[in-house]
């Protein structure tokens, strides 16, 4: 009868699939199945960012593959980590330290470790890196925060392709061009972790060992199903000296190893020129015994050398040289990446940074934008991109950004909230075919892109969340407790799933619990640096939707009546998403003439712009207004409201409390309620200080800006990027 090692022989022949057993096959392929839906399941989850994923507050290279071992990844991390140093950049190792015993975050230097605490491929790592500190942790966020502290400014995770629990900037993924995918099946039937449709989610692919295989063609086409030809890329194993002792051209060695790919192993030393009589295979990771030992001696008779691999030696702690009835040899290898600059061109390529800041409506928009901006001032080699949900993102063109998600406009202008009727057209105009569009249009970039910022509600949270993977940075400027507050459901989504969240005030901030701040609000950050002083001028706002044309000739009938009682500095401020032929036109219908940038009727002239609320609302002394977020902005900057009554408004006035006054939709009951609060110093004065209350002062956006510098390691990644550049 085998003994055990003779089974795991057999079984480990198999499952490479150099050999087929039926009994293997019936016994283990059910729990291959199991681990395919386990690990599908597993997927799923990440993709659609229903698991937290740890976003790392440096920039971290991922090395892994889809095999159980033998793939060179330890000698392709030693190689990824002296490319790093040579461009100045300073390098951590972070690794689980499989075999090891290590409970806590462990700290190694210079090889100065017990392999019981660190395993032996993290001393391995750290011997041939001096002065690279290595950390071993279960847990590998914790190790990447020890290495962060230790002024590390980037991490390459050894085996860390199956940990998504941990994000990374870039996935290098190695396939063995002698065994790319073993029998093709899922473990414990095969050595396949996942489905080599994973493939897809890597940033680069290498095929190791290259110069050994005998058909790397057919290896190549392979992987070429799933990735892209500029991602793939071709390594070989090359010598780099000995260790111990060198064996002579031609000298008869016999070899011993303990590595996932022991016959990588035995062909390197052929390559070297070296005459193999005999060989002996252990199972990975072995420690080594003094009874192994004195059995190899008796195996090698007949040898003029004994030779191991240098992983081998990292588990012959307690065994010296000595021992060996013959001198030890220990090949040193390295790795060798073909068409290396291209290599680094495109690892530097994906190293870069990008930003995406998704918004879902006009008001959103603005606030976004002006986000943008201030992400493009403070990381300048980072590729910025807005992604609105709503429109086709004409506040972001206007800035400068560009936009990259499929335009999405519909009869209501926005995401449907009063009105069922509204949904229902929206539904008509193909709502749920842009919607899809958008979800692809994530998924696109989606391994790309650091975590997005929104700037909305939490539909764009969940709209986000889906299509992206990534748990965003969600600054909140739909709702506040003054309007009834975020549900449970909401205040649930957002504590679950944002990195951190911004409110509108600080009520908010309370009632979604710790995740959320108020710094400043939002919609005050639209002021930017304008300078706003109080004059005579009244402004007339009539909004972005179709409804516009007809608002206007409300508002322009209530400046005639104004007119009347002495009143003659008016200014209407024309959204950018306006149709202005039809706008004009329903205007000119009741008797107003456009020419010059002003409409005039008789003695009474309204001058047009289209500037941003904050610059048109300099020398502003009342609104009269049908805006969403510049009828808020108006009122923050204290100047007392106006505006219609339905809907819409009186939830809005929920948040303005007593800056706003809701009237009659005629002008003239606004020209009349406007002329009270002109007249009335101490309810002007009121409505002014309430506004400025309730809408509080500007500083959110900084703060973004300084979270996803400080906690989310922004600015580190802008520097490695440059390093790997060589700017």
């Amino acid at each position: 009868m085998p003994n055990f090692t003779e089974i795991y022989r057999r079984y480990i022949s198999h499952a490479k699939g150099k050999s087929y057993s039926l009994a293997f096959d019936i016994l283990l392929t059910p729990f291959s199945w199991i681990t395919g839906l386990f690990v599908a399941a597993l997927n799923f989850l990440r993709a659609h960012g229903l698991l937290r994923a740890d976003e790392t507050p440096i920039p971290v290279i991922s090395i892994g593959n889809l095999t159980y071992g033998g793939t060179n990844k330890t000698p392709f991390t030693i190689m990824l980590a002296e490319y790093a140093l040579s461009r100045g950049i300073k390098v951590g190792i972070v690794t689980r330290g499989y075999m090891g015993k290590a409970t806590d975050v462990t700290i190694i230097t210079d090889g100065d470790g017990e392999r019981d605490i660190t395993g032996d491929e993290a001393l391995m790592i750290s011997r041939k890196l001096p002065n690279v500190p290595v950390a071993v942790s279960k847990r590998r966020i914790d190790g990447i925060n020890a290495l962060r502290d230790l002024g590390v400014e980037l991490v390459i995770a050894d085996d860390a392709f199956q940990h998504r629990a941990m994000m990374r900037d870039c996935d290098i993924v190695l396939v063995d061009a002698l065994c790319p995918f073993g029998n093709g099946r899922l473990t414990p039937s095969g050595i396949m972790r996942e489905k080599a449709s994973a493939l897809r989610r890597a940033d680069i692919v290498v095929i190791t060992k290259a110069s050994m295989s005998n058909d790397i063609q057919s290896v190549i086409n392979s992987v070429r199903k799933y990735v892209d030809d500029e991602r793939v890329f071709l390594s070989d194993i090359v010598a780099d000296g000995w260790g111990g002792t060198t064996p002579h051209e031609g000298a008869r060695v016999f070899a011993f190893s303990a590595t996932g790919s022991p016959e990588t192993f035995t062909s390197s030393l052929t390559k070297a020129g070296c005459i193999v009589s005999g060989s002996c295979e252990f199972r990975d990771h072995h420690r080594y015994t003094h009874d192994d030992i004195r059995a190899l001696n008796e195996k090698s008779a007949g040898a003029e050398y004994i030779v191991c691999t240098e992983k081998d030696l990292e588990n012959m702690q307690g065994i010296s040289p000595e021992e060996f009835s013959l001198p030890l040899a220990v090949p040193k290898i390295a790795v060798k990446v073909r068409e290396f600059e291209r290599f680094t061109r495109k690892l530097a390529e994906i190293m870069r940074p990008e930003i995406v800041i998704a918004s879902n409506g006009y008001g959103e928009d603005a606030i976004a934008s002006v986000l943008a901006v201030k992400m493009m001032n403070a990381y300048p080699s980072a590729k910025v991109s807005a992604f609105p949900l709503v429109g086709r993102g004409e506040a972001f063109k206007k800035a400068g950004v560009e936009v990259m998600s499929a335009k999405s406009v519909t009869p209501s202008a926005g995401i449907f909230k009063y009105s069922l009727r509204e949904l229902v057209s929206d539904l008509r105009a193909g709502l749920l075919g842009q919607v899809r569009e958008q979800l692809r249009d994530w998924r696109k970039v989606s391994r790309k892109i650091l975590p997005p910022v929104c700037v909305g509600d939490v539909y764009l949270l969940a709209h986000t969340l889906w299509g992206s993977g990534r748990h965003p940075a969600f600054v909140a400027t739909a709702k506040t407790v003054y309007i009834s507050g975020h549900w449970r459901t909401e205040r649930a989504m957002i504590r679950n799933f944002t990195l951190r969240t911004w409110t509108r005030d600080e009520p908010t901030a309370s009632q979604i619990g710790d995740i959320a701040c108020y710094v400043g609000s939002p919609i005050m950050d639209l002021l930017g640096d304008a300078h706003v002083s109080r004059g005579n001028v009244i402004l007339l706002l009539p909004g972005s939707r179709k409804s516009a044309g007809k608002n206007a000739g409300i508002l322009l009938g209530a400046a005639e009546i104004m007119r009347q009682y002495g009143y003659c500095d008016f200014k209407m401020v024309l959204a950018p998403t306006l149709d202005y032929s039809s706008f004009f036109g329903e205007c000119e219908a009741l008797g107003w003439h456009n020419s010059e940038g002003m409409l005039t009727k008789g003695n009474v002239s309204v001058m047009l712009t289209s500037e941003d609320i904050a610059r048109a609302s300099d020398g502003v002394c009342l609104l009269l207004g049908m805006g969403g977020t510049a009828n808020q902005l108006c009122a923050g900057l204290g100047i007392p409201v106006i505006a219609p009554d339905d809907k819409g408004k009186r939830v809005q006035k929920k948040l303005l409390g007593d800056s706003e006054i809701l009237t009659h939709g005629t002008s003239r009951a606004i020209a009349e309620c406007a002329l009270r609060v002109l007249e009335d110093r101490e309810l002007y004065d009121f409505m002014a200080e309430t506004g400025r209350e309730r809408m509080g002062e500007k500083g959110a956006c900084d703060d973004v800006i300084r979270y996803t510098r400080e906690v989310l390691g922004w600015k580190v990644r802008e520097r490695v990027y440059a390093g790997l550049r060589g700017v």
